[in-house]
């Protein structure tokens, strides 16, 4: 069995518990989840509830997730740009489009079959599925992520993204002219309604989000901008899903951008900083990670038609 816990937020409050878990784990169906309530395979503060109960903040959920005896995770000996890595935790550079954990009908080729090869050991807080994961960054982004060795480290570095303190810095090339030199988007984000695997800024089961940014560079015959932007929250999708709501979609973007966009690359969304303190020296470490070759070959052609 895999456990993952849940604590539950303000912003989620008075939600049904199987649509709150619907919610929270997209990768399962709200019929799957209303089967593992119904089985007592999730306590809500060490008790079993109904697919109705009504969840309150800091309950606490554990969700024991049944094996499926066909998903074998198995190491793969897949290259990786190891930034940093001692005995707690490992930097890795993801290279734009590799998922970073396995789910239904995707068991190889992800960052963790690659951590498997490379490492001996994981944290084992997210069980088979996602060891030694602490954040992920979607399939098309590029750029730094940490990962923990040990449960203590796992537990260090969430509370630290719990608490707002990571430091995280991304560079977005996006749709349009961006006329003012910085900005903040302060708007909520949740699960959309009509489209499970996207999110969208709501009121509706919503959390908060702020994403900062400042214009690096523009392109005005090509109507494009290059941006720095600086999470306070770390929603899912929260860069892409903001930058859309105010009319700016990441280039290249599958989800929220436009259709009319060269994919051949993906979306430009580069993680460029990761700051965070060590959870046993304490001390504060900064890395950064240069923009992949096509992003960098992408700006070198829009220069030229500037």
């Amino acid at each position: 069995m895999e456990t993952i816990e849940k604590i539950v937020e303000a912003a989620d409050v008075g939600s049904r518990l199987d649509k709150y878990l619907a919610m929270m784990l997209p990768e399962l169906t709200r019929t799957r989840i209303q089967q593992f309530i119904n089985e007592g395979l999730v306590l809500v503060n060490g008790k079993t509830e109904k697919n109705s109960y009504k969840v309150q903040q800091e309950d606490l959920i554990e969700i024991e997730l049944p094996e499926d005896k066909e998903m074998e995770i198995l190491p793969e000996d897949i290259p990786l740009e190891v930034v940093y890595e001692d005995t707690d935790v490992i930097v890795i550079n993801k290279p734009n489009g590799m998922i970073v954990h396995p789910s239904v009908g995707v068991t190889s080729g992800t960052l963790v079959n690659a951590l498997l090869y490379h490492c001996q050991d994981l944290s084992g807080i997210n069980g088979v599925i996602r060891p030694g994961i602490v954040h992920r960054i979607d399939k098309e982004t590029s750029g730094l992520l940490m990962v923990a060795k040990n449960d203590k480290a796992h537990h260090h570095l969430s509370d630290q993204l719990r608490e707002h303190s990571v430091e995280r810095s991304y560079i977005a090339l996006v749709h349009g002219n961006i006329a003012h030199e910085f900005g903040t988007i302060d708007a909520p984000i949740g699960r959309d309604t009509k489209d499970r695997q996207k999110m969208t800024v709501t009121d509706h089961n919503s959390k908060q989000a702020r994403t900062n940014f400042r214009v690096l560079e523009r392109f005005e015959k090509e109507d494009l901008t290059l941006i720095e932007c600086r999470l306070e929250t770390g929603r899912t999708h929260q860069i892409r899903v903001h930058m859309a709501f105010i009319d700016h979609p990441v280039y290249g973007d599958p989800k929220y951008g436009y259709r009319r966009d060269d994919h051949s690359f993906g979306q430009y969304l580069h993680a460029k900083t990761l700051g965070f303190v060590h959870p046993t020296t304490n001390e504060v470490m900064t890395f950064e990670a240069e923009l992949p070759k096509e992003f960098e070959e992408k700006l070198k052609e829009l220069r030229k038609h500037d």
